[in-house]
């Protein structure tokens, strides 16, 4: 009888992982995502969000500094290295973005110091809760006191949760689709840093609901107009056809942390002397 009460069939439904990890149970895993994280932000009263973008690679600039003088300091001693020169060259260039590191960190401030003013729903910023530019944003906000929420995800190369993120609000997905779905849930801006596939990805399923009316309209900030206009010509796509002008109006181009604060302001400003048109 012992034996039979320890075999699989025995096990509590809700407590059987083997039975919630076939493929027929995706639902279940997929409403787990969701409501794990959704019940704690309303017990945290989060009713608004500003969510950031950007590369896990760019670091806060005494981290890139040290970076190079490593590079270099490689370099030196087989200074015909063809593998240790490049290391030099993306080394150097990870110092000039690290200046974004400054304005996220900066940002993260000015969120976390609006949030002092709410009394009732609480704006927090939201990141995917990596490293590079979302630690820096989650940084400015926690050095605040303010909420810091980091949506994590489980990746093949783990990607842990940054330091900075509120201990109860720090979660981890395994479906891309539920993060981003709560990434976007709350948000009031949406503001795309320099980044690589994971930012573009983000940048372009933002724009195409914006674009198809599937979520209601936010500003959506781009910084640093001369990195993001080498790595997406968008004129070119209005010019040829492929997006409306009136596509281009979806976001635009800021530099400082006063620069996308400002920028949202008047986005609003300009909202509430139209007539509302509400999401599909």
């Amino acid at each position: 009888m012992r034996r039979r009460a320890e075999t699989a069939n025995c096990i509590q439904a809700d407590e059987d992982t083997t039975l919630l990890k076939r493929p027929g149970m995706r639902g279940i895993r997929l409403q787990l995502d969701y409501w794990k994280a959704e019940e704690r932000l309303q017990q945290e009263r989060i009713g608004h969000t500003i969510v950031i973008y950007g590369s896990t690679r760019i670091v806060a600039p005494a981290e890139a500094n040290a970076r190079l003088r490593e590079a270099s300091r490689a370099l030196a001693e087989r200074p015909h290295d063809a593998r240790r020169r490049r290391a030099v060259a993306v080394a150097s260039r990870l110092v000039k973005y690290s200046a974004y590191y400054r304005v996220a960190r900066e940002f993260g401030r000015i969120v976390g110091r609006a949030d002092r003013r709410t009394r009732t729903a609480r704006l927090a910023v939201i990141t995917g809760g990596g490293p590079g530019i979302m630690e820096a944003a989650n940084r400015g906000a926690y050095e605040n006191g303010a909420p810091s929420i980091g949506l994590n995800i489980e990746l093949p190369r783990e990607q842990a949760p940054n330091p900075y993120l509120t201990p109860a609000l720090c979660f981890r997905f395994h479906y891309f689709a539920i993060r981003k779905l709560h990434l976007l849930e709350r948000a009031k801006a949406a503001v795309f840093f320099p980044g690589g596939y994971g930012t573009c990805d983000e940048l372009f399923e933002v724009l195409t609901l914006l674009q198809t009316r599937k979520i209601a309209p936010l500003p959506v900030i781009l910084v640093g107009e001369a990195y993001w206009r080498r790595v997406v010509d968008f004129a070119f796509l209005a010019d040829d056809g492929m997006i409306d002008r009136s596509d281009l109006d979806l976001f635009v181009y800021c530099e400082s942390a006063q620069d996308i604060w400002h920028a949202i302001g008047c986005w609003y400003a300009q909202r509430r002397s139209r007539p509302p048109r509400r999401a599909m």
